[in-house]
């Protein structure tokens, strides 16, 4: 995963958009206005790849457009394609609410049953249209968990832990 102890991902560039290096950006914060507003400095990864100066954004058909400082046109743009888009985690303002976590608070953390026993490791955070989905790894394989309160009632960050109370059927592998 892009996400280091010390930066966040915040976005991924997808496709060039029009001929003068335009880019499509997935988003991964909850604040894109600050993000990738005009000015804003992102750092990349991989890293070679930056850092790469916002020049512009707008939004369009839901997606959001963003121009780079230096980035010309659609051939430089293809080159960005699949970069992560990172910030200094000391750069974010604490949060106020308890159930708001970053990826890199979650990769790493043991998921046990409600029953105590342990379900496996995060190994990642998959932010999808329907909503956020941990990917747990398993002697058995990878599955993955709604990050719902309904599904994962408890996250305790300073033991290292959450606590999974799967719907019938969401473990079994096929």
């Amino acid at each position: 995963m892009a996400d280091q102890p010390d930066r966040l991902t915040v976005g991924r560039i997808g496709k060039p958009q029009g001929l003068r290096g335009e880019v499509t950006v997935e988003v991964r914060t909850d604040v894109p206005e600050l993000r990738f507003a005009a000015g804003s400095v992102l750092l990349t990864d991989p890293a070679e790849r930056g850092p790469l100066t916002v020049e512009a954004t707008r939004e369009q058909n839901g997606r959001l457009m963003v121009a780079f400082e230096g980035v010309a046109d659609r051939s430089q743009a293809e080159l960005l394609r699949n970069t992560m888009l990172l910030v200094e985690a000391t750069d974010l303002p604490p949060s106020d609410d308890p159930d708001e976590f970053h990826d890199q608070q979650l990769i790493g953390l043991a998921a046990h049953l409600v029953d105590g026993s342990r379900l496996g490791d995060v190994s990642d955070v998959l932010h999808l249209p329907h909503g956020d989905v941990l990917v747990v790894r398993r002697e058995a394989g990878e599955v993955l968990v709604p990050f719902v309160k309904a599904i994962v009632p408890e996250v305790d960050l300073a033991a290292g832990r959450l606590v999974v109370d799967p719907p019938e059927g969401l473990l079994d592998l096929p």
